[in-house]
């Protein structure tokens, strides 16, 4: 299902960068840290006809992925917005062209190849929705839960959402934190849909242990072995019921392809982050709908311009398992877009304005903003 229109070219004069220090409304814990505040980068591309927002999902540290802000902020302002502004009028589907040249950084290429579509569907009064192929106007929302202080707290947490109205559970695992949470949830809520998330903190070593989670019906277990670990989560999934989830894993589409080969994976998350960049994500929806291969949108705890373009990936027809595109008040008490996502009956409407479909609140921007530059032809 590739892009049936693809955007004009705009003519880019220039990019700014701001990093974000946004405090989060309760600490976020998960096998490879806790995160109090959220480090971002967003991004606004210049041009005559107006302007276009992306973000760059990289964390303070280097834990989830090797990115990092700081290292993304580099990049950003040395090579990779240099070269978007070099390259002359600017189509959408051209950025990961012009930025292919420089190694990896996917998250700083998807942040930018998303202002400059910001900005192209903003001058043709065109939804990201619509350019995407988007086929609902709201999506299933899950919410991804962290480590608490012991299962009893986290038992307390989940019913905290599942009260709001969330139509999944995913829950945070790591060694020695797995069984006893999950059976905890499993027995307190019965059959809602449920999976669990291990940020590649286990080896094969922990089969045993692995395994005893197919007694809980989950959806799925995400990441269990390291991101490198293509073989080993293949030899994994023999042994196991619950279908195994490839996130840190996949970061393009060859390696969606060949996670798929190797029966390593059944179901993948999508993250356009991770991927480089939208239209990256929407390359690995297709070859997985053609696969068979359920995909969901998975979520970076993004401020309201990444959580609204999540929505629009979500609303393509492969997406058949819920997202964690969860309101934008989980994780903010003040996001930086005058119409944070809400829950709705379970629901996050996907933003049908043009381009990205949100508007920024310049106050609450400036008011998280920690570091400015900003980059001319």
């Amino acid at each position: 299902m590739p892009i049936a229109r693809p955007a004009a070219p705009i003519a880019l004069q220039g990019v700014e960068l701001r990093v974000l220090h946004l405090p989060l409304v309760s600490p976020f814990t998960t096998s490879f840290g806790t995160e109090t505040v959220r480090e971002v980068i967003v991004v606004r591309a210049l041009t005559a006809d107006g302007d276009g927002w992306g973000e760059i999902v990289t964390g303070a540290a280097p834990l989830y992925s090797s990115e990092y802000t700081q290292g993304a902020w580099d990049v950003a302002l040395r090579w990779l917005t240099p070269a978007l502004l070099d390259a002359g009028p600017l189509a959408p589907e051209r950025v990961a062209a012009v930025l292919e040249p420089f190694k990896g950084h996917r998250m700083v290429k998807a942040g930018l190849e998303l202002a400059v579509l910001d900005a192209a569907l903003r001058a043709e009064s065109r939804s990201l929705a619509d350019y995407l192929g988007a086929v609902r106007d709201r999506v299933p929302s899950g919410v991804s839960v962290g480590l608490q202080r012991d299962p009893a707290a986290l038992v307390e947490t989940v019913r905290g959402y599942l009260d709001e109205g969330y139509a999944r559970i995913k829950i945070k695992i790591k060694p020695g934190r797995d069984v006893g949470d999950t059976a905890a949830v499993r027995e307190a809520f019965g059959g809602i849909p449920l999976q669990v998330d291990a940020n590649s903190a286990y080896t094969l070593a922990d089969i045993d242990t692995l395994a005893e989670l197919d007694r809980f019906d989950l959806l799925l277990i995400e990441q269990p072995l390291q991101e490198d670990d293509i073989v080993d989560h293949a030899a994994l999934a023999q042994h196991l019921r619950t279908p195994v989830c490839l996130d840190e894993s996949i970061t393009s589409r060859k390696a969606a392809v060949d996670a798929l080969a190797l029966g390593a994976t059944s179901v993948i998350n999508v993250k356009a982050g991770r991927v480089g960049g939208y239209l990256e994500a929407v390359a690995i929806h297709d070859v997985c709908r053609e696969a068979g291969i359920p995909v969901w949108c998975g979520g970076m705890l993004e401020t309201g311009i990444g959580r609204a373009a999540n929505a629009a990936l979500a609303a393509l027809p492969g997406f058949t398992l819920p997202g964690d595109i969860s309101a934008s008040s989980r994780f903010y008490t003040r996001d930086i877009v005058t119409e944070p996502a809400v829950l709705e009956d379970g629901h996050v409407r996907v933003p049908l304005g043009h381009g990205i479909g949100v508007e920024i609140d310049p106050v609450a921007l400036d008011d998280v903003t920690v570091a400015r530059e900003v980059l001319r032809r």
